[in-house]
């Protein structure tokens, strides 16, 4: 099975999924700079979740790059990616209405960790369809980076309960660790 149509199918709901969080966010009630300031808790939580998709599409297409084939597990393990991917403007919308409240903070981390395993489950479901020495395997390696990822986003999701400006630091440090494409599959497809 070809890889093209998971990826344009990826691309389109990605691009889905952002459109409808920017229509989440309304203009505020007044002109002044305090009614547009009122609105920064939401913009800001608009922000890390847009850099948070865009991160999910740049690493899927880097991923793909190196991807030589699919069959349906990986593309059940695309879809369940996507699931999660789809409910961020929803956690979006109710964590940026709610940033300081326990549990809205704590559910945005529990999207966020879910897509996380999704991403972490589809990489084990594409290598089986490849060789050892392929060059997914080679540029996969051990996947430190997206172990640690679930461990911050874990530790951010109790310490939610705690002290919600704690776990958002923490969901903006896993952003900050992915910003930069995966340089193990850069490394591996350059010529």
């Amino acid at each position: 099975m070809t890889k093209s149509r998971l990826e344009a199918f990826s691309d389109a709901v990605i691009a889905i999924i952002m459109t409808i969080m920017v229509l989440e966010l309304r203009p505020p009630s007044g002109s002044t700079p305090a009614s547009l300031a009122s609105l920064a808790p939401k913009f800001l939580t608009y922000a890390l979740s847009f850099l948070y998709l865009a991160i999910y599409w740049n690493n899927h297409h880097h991923l793909f790059q190196a991807v030589e084939r699919v069959n349906g597990v990986v593309l059940w393990a695309n879809i369940h990616l996507i699931f999660w991917l789809s409910l961020v403007p929803f956690v979006t919308a109710w964590a940026g209405d709610h940033p300081t409240v326990p549990l809205p903070v704590a559910i945005y981390g529990a999207v966020l960790i879910l897509a996380a395993f999704a991403y972490y489950l589809l990489v084990p479901a594409l290598l089986v369809l490849h060789a050892s020495d392929s060059v997914l395997a080679r540029a996969i390696g051990n996947d430190t980076k997206g172990k640690i990822s679930l461990v911050i986003y874990a530790l951010a999701i109790l310490l939610s309960m705690m002290n919600t400006a704690v776990a958002w630091v923490l969901y903006l440090a896993v952003a900050a660790i992915w910003l930069v494409p995966d340089r193990r599959i850069e490394r591996a497809i350059a010529p």
